[in-house]
Order: structure tokens, then sequence, then C-alpha cells
């Protein structure tokens, strides 16, 4: 079985897309005829996101961590002891490609994928900041840029590796970092990919959407 991760904090307004693009996914995948369970962890929500999800006929969990690592890890575990035996994560205010889960079919055998993201929209930054992002990210295969909107993994791989960690932020490039320190087999590619918001206040301190202001700001890339 085939487990997809979804950590989300007050996402009505992009929760629905999410997951609408989750499906299409899944459905991508019917010749394959692999199980797919997604699951959302509704981590201190207050808006309508529980709905969402109901509405969509999708399992969730509830939790009151307001920590995006903790709410990953409990998810993660939760698919493992489910019967997951490989576990993709993204972001609910991101939408992941018709392909995404035939691309990581495609991919195997692999004990990890790093996969790329795409900016939904630069309507809210300056044309050179627009430059300076697409000069230094690495759309190519081999690239090196770690997402949790775009990661996924083996079952076994996360539970060797000791998981997500109880981090604010930068909690996959914790894990990715652990995973290749153990020498596994962790594939880079563009061709697992996601559009990811571009929205003027992220939910998790030093996330993406910090680092394209702090580009905006600045005109520097830190991350």
């Amino acid at each position: 079985m085939i487990g997809i991760v979804v950590p989300a904090c007050n996402e009505e307004d992009y929760l629905e897309a999410c997951l609408k693009a989750i499906q299409q996914a899944i459905q991508s995948l019917a010749p394959v005829n692999r199980h797919v369970h997604v699951l959302v962890v509704l981590d201190s929500c207050t808006d309508r996101s529980l709905e969402i999800v109901q509405n969509a006929g999708m399992d969730y969990l509830e939790c009151d961590f307001r920590c995006v690592g903790k709410a990953r890890d409990i998810g993660v575990r939760h698919m493992i002891q489910l019967g997951a035996t490989w576990i993709a994560c993204t972001d609910a205010d991101s939408c992941v490609d018709e392909n995404w889960l035939v691309q990581q079919l495609n991919h195997q055998p692999a004990d990890v994928i790093c996969g790329v993201v795409e900016v939904d929209s630069w309507q809210d930054f300056s044309a050179i900041t627009q430059k300076n992002y697409l000069q230094h990210y690495q759309d190519v295969m081999n690239h090196s840029h770690i997402h949790g909107a775009n990661l996924s993994f083996s079952a076994r791989s996360y539970i060797q590796s000791g998981g997500f960690k109880a981090l604010s932020s930068h909690e996959d490039v914790q894990l990715i970092k652990r995973m290749m320190s153990m020498d596994l087999k962790v594939i880079w590619s563009n061709l697992v990919r996601v559009k990811t918001s571009s929205r003027v206040k992220g939910r998790v301190p030093e996330g993406f959407s910090s680092f394209l202001h702090q580009l905006e700001r600045t005109g520097i890339a830190v991350k």
C-alpha cells in the first residue's frame, strides 16, 4: 500500500485543490493496481479544513501540536501501522502533478525520492526575484533540493532513520541528511513534481514562503 500524508494547519484556502490534485494522481496510477490511502493530519485547525477533508472523503487525524515535524511524523507512523510500505508526503498548500505517483513507481527500487517544486504564481514578486529564483533553482535530475511538499520514502527507511523530528521547520532537511548518512538510495528527480503556493504568509517559520520573501527583500538565495 502507498500512503500519502498531508499536514494541514488552517489551510481552507488551499486544501480542496490539494486533495483534488492527489485524487487525480491516484486515478493516473489506477492501471498499476496499487492501493493508495490518503491521510490529512489536521494540526490545530480552527477553520474549515476538517469540513473540506470530510467532503473529499479522505481519512484524517486531529492533533494540537502546532509543529509540522510532529504532524508529519504521526501521519507517517499511522500509515505504516495501516500497512503502507511506501509513503509520499506533500503539503496542504501544494498541488501534486498528475503523474506524481506514477513517476515515484518508475524510480523504483529506491529508499527515498526527493522531487522538485514549481512556484504557482509570481504576481506578488518582482521580476528580478523571479529571475534570481529560477537561476538558483535546479529543475533537473540529480538536483540538490529537499522539500517536505515533495518527499517520498519506504517505510523501512523511515523507521531506520528515526523519522521526522519535532521541528517547526527544516524537519525534511534533517530527515534526508540522516538518510544520506545511512547510505540509503536517494533519488533526486525533477520528474516527480509539485506546484506549491507563493502565498505571502506561510505557516512554517523559515519555510518555502519565508525563503521567497527573503529573496524578494535581499536578492540573495539563502536556502
